[in-house]
């Protein structure tokens, strides 16, 4: 089990640029992939983000495409996602997962690993 705790989330406002914070323990040798849902009232979690840890390949939904980064530092076993120019249909909880595959995964349940979340609120 790799356990992950998210941090940096909370009440924002519209163009804001926070940083989310994610940091693994346990059994991370496994891990291949890391990635980020976000899930808002009513709706299904969605796909945001992922890196393949090794290659550093990164993958983004359109909606997040030039607006975030996905990035990693191996030596502190942390994933972070860079949100910049933040809209209030960014407001979700947001989610870090860990997946042993090392590939472009956008399927939430291909991921056995998640945080508790971080709740991200945009205000206009």
């Amino acid at each position: 089990q790799v356990q992950l705790v998210e941090s940096g989330g909370g009440l924002v406002q519209a163009g804001d640029s926070p940083r989310l914070s994610c940091a693994a323990s346990g059994r991370t040798h496994y891990t291949a992939t890391m990635g980020w849902f976000r899930q808002a009232p009513g709706k299904e979690r969605e796909f945001v983000a992922a890196i393949i840890w090794s290659g550093e390949g990164t993958y983004y939904t359109n909606s997040v495409k030039g607006r975030f980064t996905i990035s990693r530092d191996a030596a502190k076993n942390t994933v972070y996602l860079q949100m910049n120019s933040l809209k209030p249909e960014d407001t979700a909880v947001y989610y870090c997962a860990a997946s042993r595959l090392d590939r472009p995964v956008v399927i939430a349940q291909t991921y056995a690993d998640w945080g508790q979340g971080t709740q991200v609120t945009v205000s206009s």
